[in-house]
């Protein structure tokens, strides 16, 4: 990305404007008030002061042989076309003929003292200009002056102060106001893309969003608009992958289905055949095998059509007591064969879930299989109703070795996951709590 399209470039294009307008703010406020009071036509004559004295030198040389009528005559002319100026001339004889001032200081009879006084009242302000008329000391001098209140600056009174500092205040305001209104920009679009980076689709994948800009939040956008096209690759192998993995465990499990049939049915046919007692010890252990990967088999089909969404819920609510006892009821031989102390403690009072009566039985029938396969040497199974962190939760026990003992009969926890899934389909939760000393499952409403 190029520098000149960056937010550092364009924030110091605001600062590197505001310093170059700055000199011009004062100014700016200063001379709409000149142009715009009404005494400013009128004294914008009277800047050039140079102009003024040639003017006036000019004026009164052309005077040479007039006569006082005709040097009044010109200072009234001159007058109406400088009508903020001064004038007075004084005649040969030191006589002051015609004043057309507003100062008082002005002598009837000049004498040398208070010629030299009133050059130097003169000095400096009102501005003065002294012409002899015709050019000659002997017929006298015509003086020219510009009043203080023409040549003075106007000053600022309270109400202007107070307008200049609201005006310098606007100014700086509206610096404040673009500062803000920029980084208030940056902030919306950096919360739009939090809120595209937080929000998800149905697929669990953010949507990508609009770039229409070129600085560090746009490139920040493509990135992200990357990403999204990368996860949305990545889901779409993922779930082909899925899909031909769930797809070969449910063809193998069928497919295996067939020579199991077929193993079993020799080695009943075995039995039937006089064998010796390492032989029937063999064909009792090969039963085993096969019963065991039997179950393996069913359980991975109902965990890849369960995960695959295959296996229809239906839900209704059950009274979990009634159930408890009639699935113990099944499992109860099974058990005792096994020589397994049964602990059943249930009470009589209903106890209603919004279950799905197969699907709740197959979890119970996994976990009581787990126990027959896992704790036998515990010798113990029991089944209760307990109070579970403020929850009424089914309580299923063994006292076998605990889940992470290795046997030569544990699974791949296949069995487990099919109960974690079936309990999360129907909001129900469970925990297991595992020890040398046996395990314990507790099965409760969420």
């Amino acid at each position: 990305m190029k520098f000149r399209h960056s937010l550092l470039a364009k924030y110091l294009l605001i600062i590197i404007v505001a310093l170059i307008i700055w000199p011009f703010v004062l100014p700016a406020y200063y001379i709409p008030s000149y142009f715009l009071n009404k005494d400013f036509p009128q004294r914008a004559q009277y800047m050039d002061t140079n102009k003024l004295k040639k003017m006036w030198h000019h004026e009164a040389a052309k005077l040479d042989g007039a006569t006082p009528e005709q040097v009044n005559q010109k200072l009234h002319t001159v007058r109406e076309q400088y009508p903020l100026a001064w004038m007075f001339w004084v005649d040969g004889t030191g006589k002051t003929k015609l004043i057309l001032s507003e100062q008082k200081n002005i002598p009837a009879q000049w004498t040398l003292e208070n010629s030299i006084e009133f050059m130097n009242q003169s000095d400096e302000d009102p501005i003065t200009f002294v012409s002899f008329i015709g050019g000659k000391q002997s017929n006298g001098f015509m003086v020219f002056q510009i009043p203080p209140s023409v040549t003075k600056l106007p000053t600022l009174s309270i109400i202007d102060n107070k307008l200049l500092a609201l005006y310098a205040f606007l100014v700086f305001g509206l610096f404040l106001f673009v500062s803000w209104l920029f980084f208030f920009k940056i902030r919306k679009r950096l919360i739009h893309l939090q809120t595209a980076m937080t929000e998800t689709q149905e697929n669990g994948i953010p949507e990508k969003i609009v770039i229409n800009k070129k600085d560090e939040i746009s490139e920040l956008g493509k990135a992200f608009n990357h990403m999204i096209d990368e996860l949305i690759k990545s889901r779409h192998h993922e779930q082909e992958e899925e899909a031909l993995r769930k797809q070969l465990i449910a063809n193998i499990s069928h497919d295996l289905r067939t020579p199991l049939t077929a193993i079993r049915w020799h080695a009943y046919s075995l039995q039937k055949e006089p064998l010796s007692s390492k032989g029937k010890d063999s064909l009792h252990l090969i039963e085993n095998k096969v019963d065991l990967l039997s179950h393996l088999l069913e359980n991975l089909l109902s965990y890849t059509l369960l995960s695959a969404g295959k296996y229809t819920l239906q839900r209704k609510e059950t009274d979990i007591i009634r159930f408890i006892r009639e699935s113990m009821a099944g499992w109860y031989p099974v058990f005792e064969k096994e020589g397994f102390k049964i602990d059943v403690s249930l009470p009589e009072k209903a106890l209603s879930w919004n279950i799905d009566p197969h699907w709740f039985m197959r979890i119970l029938d996994n976990l009581y299989q787990n126990v027959i396969r896992h704790a036998k040497s515990g010798q113990y199974v029991g089944v209760r109703i307990v109070d579970y962190e403020g929850r009424t939760a089914i309580l299923i026990e063994d006292k076998g070795p605990g889940l992470d003992v290795t046997t030569d009969k544990k699974g791949a926890g296949i069995g487990l996951s099919i109960v974690s899934l079936m309990l999360q389909e129907m909001q129900l939760g469970w925990n297991i709590t595992s020890s040398p000393k046996g395990t314990a499952i507790y099965l409760y409403e969420k």
